[in-house]
């Protein structure tokens, strides 16, 4: 009975690790871990030069810090092997060296909606960058590795990204303590996807999480029900008293941290996600 016990044992415990390790779904690990960095710090930085540009003056020296980020990112997607691909290199480097332009001009253009846009712009480039990530070579990955890969650069960075443009041009709506109906339009927007996206994140993430329970505990359904109270909060917050106040009495930086909150959930949820991709390539060989 005890020997049964230890085979049953070691069946379970092959099957929830893969024989062999996969080094290349390790390298993927590090690199999309790199891309998420990139794709927060330059959304932070959007956001806070829009806050600077329409009035803000102490979001400054965080739009540096920030600038600081990019530049680590970059450097790490440069150094790992997926960067030798030459398509995710020739795309990663024009997103790199235009990023550095964009920088340079960003706090000398008069016209904060050009600067905004410029940055979001290159945001759906690196977006549109990680969706090659999650495609090219994903047949080497494990059955897991592709599958929270796949919610990782087609789920969650779209996510964060609609949050980050809801709260960057909010906080520069709420600086300057006015709106033109476009803008409007287009926060309603960002809401709308909003709600999409976390739905899609949740049907997702638990049909990973149901077949592969053995990589996973409880603190990542914790994380999706604060994602979905601060999302719906943060979304009734711009309607209320942005959207629809013909006096906005909010504070720019507290506007701007609440959609902060919501993004840091999502990336704990990334980080656990990228955990489990780096585990789950170990194997036993």
């Amino acid at each position: 009975m005890r020997i049964l016990l230890i085979i049953m044992t070691l069946l379970f415990s092959l099957q929830a690790k893969s024989f062999f390790s996969n080094d290349e779904q390790a390298d993927r690990s590090k690199y999309i871990g790199a891309l998420k960095d990139l794709v927060i710090a330059t959304q932070k930085t959007r956001g806070l030069t829009n806050s600077y540009l329409n009035g803000n003056v102490a979001s400054m020296l965080l739009v540096y810090g920030n600038r600081e980020e990019m530049k680590k990112a970059i450097g790490t997607m440069e150094s790992l092997p997926l960067a030798e691909d030459p398509v995710i290199n020739a795309r990663a480097t024009s997103i790199s060296q235009a990023l550095i332009k964009l920088n340079r001009k960003a706090f000398r253009t008069k016209n904060p909606a050009v600067v905004f846009e410029s940055y979001s712009e290159l945001i759906e480039q690196t977006l549109m960058l990680a969706q090659t990530v999650s495609k090219r070579g994903s047949k080497n990955l494990n059955p897991v590795g592709k599958s929270l890969s796949s919610i990782m650069m087609e789920t969650i960075l779209p996510y964060t990204e609609n949050v980050g443009q809801m709260r960057g041009m909010g906080s520069g709506l709420v600086a300057k303590k006015d709106m033109t109906q476009m803008q409007k339009a287009q926060m309603l927007a960002y809401s709308s996807e909003i709600e999409r996206l976390y739905s899609k994140l949740l049907t997702e993430t638990n049909v990973v999480v149901s077949a592969n329970k053995q990589y996973f505990n409880q603190d990542i359904q914790v994380k999706l029900k604060d994602i979905e109270k601060l999302t719906k909060s943060y979304i009734t917050l711009t309607k209320k008293s942005v959207l629809d106040s013909k006096d906005i009495k909010l504070n720019a930086d507290d506007y701007f941290d609440k959609g902060t909150a919501i993004i840091s959930l999502l990336i704990d949820v990334y980080n656990i996600n990228n955990s489990v991709i780096l585990e789950d390539s170990k194997g036993w060989l």
